[in-house]
């Protein structure tokens, strides 16, 4: 198939996710193939395989091709080992997704496989928005939230804060004008690194709070108070939700 306007990979991997549930992967390897998956960019791939740790999996693998390789060559890795899946290797199970009809998915509080149309959860209040992590905080995933916030203001009262991934990200960004954009919308940014998931950085959450996140974990006291409570969801929906101070839907081309 391929993703509706406003529907990332972190969407995709979500739904995966809370069709199979967090134990489906124990020790296993993960790999993913289709349409869609070969008509994803680098970053988004990264997010679908990063992912995949929420099910437990040893590793998570997407066969090299010429997005691949374009990426490694403009970090400038020009000789690298290609590695395949054997023809005549058996998997010890097949799951078939057609996303077609896909909407924004979110996980909601306490476990990433509580997973649920974004739809069911429209409207509700939350007071920080969170764009980061080694799922949703590299250059994509910030480029698609400042094209939608670009020109507006996050809600008063909402506290919008980006963490990209990594110090070249945060480069380019600059260098790009995103990170101005995003500031003149009323996003604050942090040093690069993993931010307020691991609950030990910028952007921890007291008691009470409602915390609408692109990290990959949402346990209770992960980011902070235990009695806090974290979704999870795409940098799409996350941005248009800073906008209201509400969980919204982002109706773009991701």
């Amino acid at each position: 198939g391929k993703l509706r306007p406003g529907v990332m990979a972190k969407d995709l991997v979500l739904h995966i996710i809370g069709e199979l549930k967090q134990n489906a992967a124990i020790y296993k390897a993960v790999e993913f193939t289709g349409p869609v998956v070969s008509a994803l960019p680098m970053d988004e791939r990264l997010t679908l395989c990063n992912m995949m740790v929420e099910m437990g999996a040893k590793a998570t693998y997407i066969q090299p091709d010429e997005v691949t390789y374009s990426y490694l060559k403009e970090h400038g890795w020009t000789e690298f080992p290609v590695l395949e899946t054997d023809r005549d290797y058996r998997y010890s199970e097949e799951h078939i997704f057609d996303v077609t009809l896909l909407k924004p998915q979110i996980a909601l509080p306490g476990s990433v496989d509580y997973v649920a149309d974004l739809s069911s959860h429209l409207g509700k209040h939350v007071d920080q928005v969170f764009i980061g992590t080694c799922t949703g905080g590299r250059y994509n995933d910030i480029a698609v939230t400042a094209k939608i916030l670009k020109g507006k203001r996050v809600a008063p009262g909402v506290r919008m804060i980006v963490i990209p991934a990594s110090k070249k990200i945060l480069a380019r960004l600059v260098d790009d004008g995103l990170f101005t954009d995003l500031l003149e919308s009323g996003a604050v940014f942090s040093t690069p690194g993993c931010g307020p998931c691991l609950g030990a950085h910028a952007g921890v959450i007291a008691e009470g709070e409602i915390c609408l996140s692109t990290s990959s974990r949402n346990f209770p006291g992960r980011m902070g108070s235990a009695d806090a409570k974290v979704y999870l969801c795409s940098p799409a929906t996350a941005a248009a939700s800073a906008l209201t101070g509400m969980i919204e839907s982002a109706e773009v081309s991701c």
